[in-house]
């Protein structure tokens, strides 16, 4: 697997992957129901994403990237390098076995978070078709 050629991919990727999660029947009102926002740190890249709950109707998600526009604090707080991310959205990298060696940095309330841990999994298989599908095969892992 070959990581992302830039921050922009990885913007464009992940805005699309998120896109998905805001839309999935399952996935999408199980994040919105748990009014857990998160903030994610992709470290290689100096990228911030934070993603709340949306009152708007039609959608379960909003999110931005950076603190402009942020209006939230998070409730979960995640570090990662964006390969993690990457392997962790397909279902290839286990969110306990990286927190214990280091390759994940956690912080936030145990047990919303073990709560949370197999909500996306219904994503997995979809973004590793997504990322086939738009040519970008140098992600997968």
């Amino acid at each position: 697997m070959g990581g992302f050629r830039s921050g922009d991919e990885f913007v464009r990727v992940f805005d699309r992957l998120w896109t998905m999660i805001d839309e999935h029947p399952e996935v999408g009102p199980k994040l919105r129901e748990a009014r857990a926002p998160h903030r994610f740190s992709f470290t290689d890249l100096d990228l911030e994403l934070n993603v709340t709950y949306s009152e708007e109707p039609g959608h379960n998600l909003r999110w931005v990237w950076g603190r402009e526009g942020c209006d939230w604090e998070p409730l979960i707080s995640l570090a990662m390098t964006s390969e993690v991310a990457n392997r962790y959205f397909q279902g290839k990298e286990n969110v306990a076995t990286a927190v214990l060696f280091g390759r994940i940095r956690l912080s936030g309330p145990m047990a919303t978070i073990l709560k949370l841990a197999p909500v996306l999994r219904p994503i997995e298989p979809l973004y590793r078709e997504m990322l086939v599908r738009e040519g970008l095969d140098h992600l997968l892992a």
